[in-house]
């Protein structure tokens, strides 16, 4: 869990580099070579800080797999808690 922590900080330290650096790569008015320039700069900048590398992960398990997102916990963890009573509105089927 510590690992997504400091995954996610680092995506908000990079993100406003990152947005400018692609609109600079994707304008067309820009000579060739300089967007080339500000491709190996994007390149350059840390892979963790890429938003895609971000996993959903249960707040209580630190599961990566079967998260509800609406949760943010696994699928155990809310079968656990709504047999528990714990959640409202939410009840165990069964039939």
């Amino acid at each position: 869990m510590y690992t997504d922590k400091r995954r996610r900080a680092k995506v908000n330290q990079y993100e406003s580099k990152r947005l400018h650096l692609l609109s600079l790569i994707h304008d067309e008015s820009l000579p060739l070579n300089m967007r080339l320039i500000y491709t190996a700069r994007l390149a350059a900048l840390p892979r963790a800080g890429s938003k895609t590398r971000i996993r959903n992960r249960c707040v209580l398990t630190g599961r990566g797999r079967g998260v509800y997102s609406y949760f943010r916990l696994s699928r155990i963890a809310l079968r656990d808690l709504a047999s528990q009573g714990l959640l409202s509105g939410i009840t165990k089927s069964s039939w």
